[in-house]
């Protein structure tokens, strides 16, 4: 009988040291979680401060939003005594800001419940020297038509796919694996149609943009704005003999729409924040926010 209360005693205590570890653990997790997101969200206000005070005529990658936040202790930030962060834990904070309009915006494509298809045969040009089927391009163009037409007639029964919100989700209307891990670095899809700077573009996106350019050229073009940015679509032009401005340019030298990176690293464990923002006369906007917390991998 002894024995037998001994053992009870025993896993009962032993079930309530598990109990209050395991209760220890979930707050630890779940107060860095909230301290995490608290100094992505610090982070996040300060790229909007930085946009907000960079607003300009002129964007180009020489300004202080485009130069990125290399990975450095958290505690560089928070003071400068190493006193007051002794018992801090070891955080590492990176970030940069990306110009979405450097690339190309599939919301072009469509105008007034149509395909536009000046814009549709930029989008084959950037296709062909991305090394994907020129025939993505149509597909993409018709699933955003369908998915587009339901918000312009609400009594429509047509079945259409949904309306992406990023170019990770143009999955949705069709688009391989193989083909969108080729476009998505150089396409975007925003809330309003507009127009690629070309101070910030690759050189493909600008063979997409402007008709009649080629790599070579565009290459060139990059070189030139290296040394001294693009003030005008003009001056893009005056690179490129041969080639003429049309009736209405499909670039300029000005951005409104930001994509906000952040990304914390507490031991092993990663959170990542990617944040949609639009630029105007008014101040910095999100329009789109999301974090994804994940498992660094360690090799053996």
């Amino acid at each position: 009988m002894a024995m037998i209360i001994v053992t009870l005693v025993v896993t009962l205590a032993a079930g309530m040291v598990w109990q209050q570890w395991r209760a220890v653990q979930v707050e630890t997790a779940e107060r860095a979680r909230v301290q995490s997101g608290w100094i992505l969200s610090g982070a996040l206000d300060w790229a909007r401060l930085i946009l907000r005070e960079d607003k300009r005529d002129v964007d180009h990658l020489g300004e202080p939003w485009a130069v990125p936040l290399a990975e450095a202790r958290l505690s560089t930030f928070l003071a400068a005594d190493k006193d007051n962060t002794d018992d801090a834990p070891d955080a590492f904070l990176s970030g940069q800001i990306v110009d979405e309009q450097s690339r190309y915006n599939l919301r072009n494509l469509i105008e007034k419940d149509k395909v536009v298809s000046e814009e549709l045969a930029a989008l084959e040009r950037l296709c062909r020297a991305l090394g994907v089927a020129p025939e993505i391009a149509t597909r993409i163009a018709d699933g955003l038509l369908a998915a587009l037409a339901p918000a312009a007639a609400p009594d429509s029964n047509s079945s259409a796919a949904l309306l992406p919100r990023d170019v990770a989700q143009l999955g949705w209307l069709g688009v391989g694996n193989e083909a969108l891990r080729r476009l998505e670095a150089y396409v975007t899809l925003l809330p309003e149609p507009t127009l690629v700077n070309a101070n910030t573009a690759s050189r493909e996106v600008l063979v997409a943009t402007i008709k009649g350019l080629d790599l070579a050229s565009a290459q060139r073009l990059l070189e030139v704005r290296q040394r001294s940015h693009f003030k005008s679509a003009g001056d893009v032009y005056a690179q490129i003999p041969g080639i003429t401005a049309g009736d209405k340019a499909a670039f300029g030298v000005a951005s409104k729409f930001f994509e906000i990176r952040g990304r914390l690293r507490i031991g092993d464990r990663v959170l990542e924040q990617r944040a949609l923002a639009e630029r105007s006369d008014t101040g910095v906007r999100l329009l789109q926010r999301s974090q994804v917390a994940s498992r660094e991998s360690t090799s053996p």
